[in-house]
């Protein structure tokens, strides 16, 4: 596994790497201090994970994360930081980061907490896992339990007799694997459960919930949930 470090704080960056070189299953091919560096060595050496801090003394690690997705789209990059505010949170996972964590981490649980990214997870601090689960994006559920979804159409008319405002036909025709993402959501999936439980990528996940978006003149999930309860989308 080939793994890269961007960190400004020569303590952390020695502790990480010494950790890391130490890992029989892991290279060391990358080695930043700044945003700068780490924009001029990726191109040169591929990875596998990217630790990245955002606070990087000559501009943001967002710019690193967009970079490294861009040159190595199956690099997986984990957020190491001081930030756990949702301004920092949110942009880092839609730049492309595949966990977050705070650095109240040791850098021998780091280790672990590449390895999981690496295998596919998404570590995450628990401090900042709430606001990612909240605005994560989810997939249809399995023909199965997808079926579940479609009583809800019959709910549609109690919301109507009550006088709620009802969006235009077309916006609110959704199709049944678009019923099913809107009763996932409302479970509270996140886009690797649902990834990992029908197997398929967060890129399709993204691409549904887009559409549902649209369908729904929505920008969040919340709201996604609150149109659909509102017009009886989703089933009790």
């Amino acid at each position: 596994m080939r793994v890269g470090v961007v960190e400004d704080e020569p303590e952390e960056r020695e502790a990480f790497a010494e950790h890391i070189t130490a890992q029989p299953d892991m290279e060391l091919v990358l080695v930043a201090t700044n945003r700068a560096e780490a924009l001029a060595l990726l191109p040169l050496h591929a990875v596998d994970v990217l630790l990245v801090d955002l606070g990087l003394p000559d501009g943001s690690g967002l710019d690193v994360i967009v970079a490294a997705r861009a040159r190595w789209p199956d690099c997986n990059v984990l957020v190491s930081t001081i930030f756990g505010d949702e301004a920092h949170v949110l942009p880092s996972i839609e730049a492309g980061a595949t966990g977050y964590l705070l650095k109240d981490s040791s850098a021998p649980g780091l280790v672990d907490e590449i390895r999981s990214v690496h295998a596919g997870g998404s570590p995450i601090s628990p401090m900042v896992a709430r606001k990612i689960l909240a605005r994560a994006m989810v997939l249809p559920l399995p023909p199965s339990l997808a079926a579940q979804a479609a009583p809800a159409a019959d709910a549609k008319a109690g919301a109507q007799a009550l006088g709620e405002p009802r969006l235009p036909s077309h916006e609110v025709a959704l199709s049944v694997r678009e019923r099913a993402v809107l009763q996932l959501v409302s479970k509270g999936f996140n886009t690797e459960e649902a990834a990992a439980t029908l197997g398929v990528s967060t890129s399709t996940v993204r691409t549904f919930v887009r559409r549902i978006y649209a369908k729904l003149q929505v920008r969040s999930r919340a709201g996604a949930i609150d149109v659909a309860r509102r017009h009886g989308l989703l089933a009790d």
